[in-house]
Parts: C-alpha cells; structure tokens; sequence
C-alpha cells in the first residue's frame, strides 16, 4: 500500500519541485477591478503545473477589501480537512485583509501542516527564510495592534475633552421621575409604559428600585 505524501516539515527545502502535492489556489481581486481575475488564475495555474502540484481547489473572490471573505474560508476548511498541502495566492494583499489577519491564517495554516505560497513575492513559508518573513510579519501585526488601541484611547480622550458621555446610553432611567409621578397620580404601569414608549418591565423596575 503507498504512503500518503505529507508536506515536507523544517527539514526539508521546500515544497518547491515535489510532486503529488495537493494545492488549493486562490484568487482575488475587488469589486471595482475585476480585469486581473483571469490573469492570476492563469498564472498560478502555470506555476503549479511546473511544480507538478495537483490542482484541487481554486477559488475565485470578487469582495472588497475590508470584507469577510467567505470563499477564502472555503479554502481554509478545505486545509481543515485535510484535503490540501498547500495554498498557492498570487499576492499576500490578495490573501490577507490586515496583517493582522493574514499572520492569524498562516499560523493556523502552519498549525495544520499545510504550506503557503505567494507567487508574486516568491515567498515559501515552508522554507527557512520563509518562516522568517513569517516571524517579520508578526511583528508587524503587534505594530498594527498598537496603532488600533492608541487611536481608540484617542478617540476616547476626545471625547472626553469635548464633554461627550461615554458608554452605554442611558435609556429608560431617564424617564424615572415621570414614571413614579405617573404612577402616584394613579396611571396603570402599562399606560406608562405606552405614553413614555418605554417597556413595562423598564416601569416594574423603577418602580421596584423606589421602594427600597
């Protein structure tokens, strides 16, 4: 009985060149520019053809940048499933919607024993210098982090300076006096729920709170 072929681990060179590989290829491009579909199909195609990898998946996505990417996660449960060695991109911004999210699917692409590879860089993370740029990049995605939370602490302080009342919004405990006033003069608690728009169990709990 033949052994089935794993991708080759830290010792080995590389996918590059070994045949029987089962790679899954995805493709990319924005809602506004949809001209280079085919030409990224086309290339990866050709590249995994001169590596003798077999073709098993290949997604194309036509989705903005800042969207989830519902056929790239198609690909991914595919890795999952153990159904593919390697993914093959033509380009990491094709792939990755932020650092920090392209870093977060090569680890768990490592995670599962499955390579990457993006064409246009040349970069194989199965490789040594590979893993490298992996390593790079999760500096970058710490960096990208940092940036996010100074920008929502200076949103914050803003907002603060400008005298704006941060979090939740108050809602029907505004409406307390009027509800206790209403309901000494005699109003039913579903009358005051209607008249102030409020939900009765909002009138049930002011009124429970006032009598402790």
């Amino acid at each position: 009985m033949s052994q089935k072929r794993t991708l080759p681990r830290s010792k080995s060179p590389g996918v590059f060149g070994h045949p029987s590989i089962r790679a899954g290829l995805y493709a990319r491009v924005s809602t506004y520019d949809q001209q280079t579909l085919p030409m990224q199909s086309r290339a990866m195609r050709e590249y995994a053809a001169r590596r003798d990898w077999q073709i098993v998946h290949l997604v194309k996505e036509i989705a903005s940048g800042s969207s989830q990417r519902e056929c790239r996660e198609q690909l991914l449960n595919a890795a999952r499933r153990r159904e593919i060695d390697i993914v093959l991109v033509w380009r990491l911004d094709r792939w990755g919607r932020s650092v920090t999210d392209l870093l977060a699917t090569l680890q768990e692409l490592e995670h599962l024993g499955v390579g990457f590879v993006s064409l246009t860089e040349a970069l194989d993370l199965t490789t040594p210098a590979g893993r490298a740029m992996a390593g790079l990049l999760a500096v970058f995605a710490e960096f990208e982090r940092e940036i996010m939370r100074e920008r929502v602490r200076a949103g914050l302080e803003h907002a603060r300076r400008n005298g704006q009342r941060l979090g939740r919004p108050r809602t029907a405990s505004i409406h307390a006096d009027q509800v206790r006033k209403l309901y000494r003069a005699g109003t039913s608690k579903s009358e005051i729920a209607r008249r102030l728009q409020i939900g009765r169990t909002s009138v049930r709990r002011i009124l429970a709170a006032n009598r402790r």
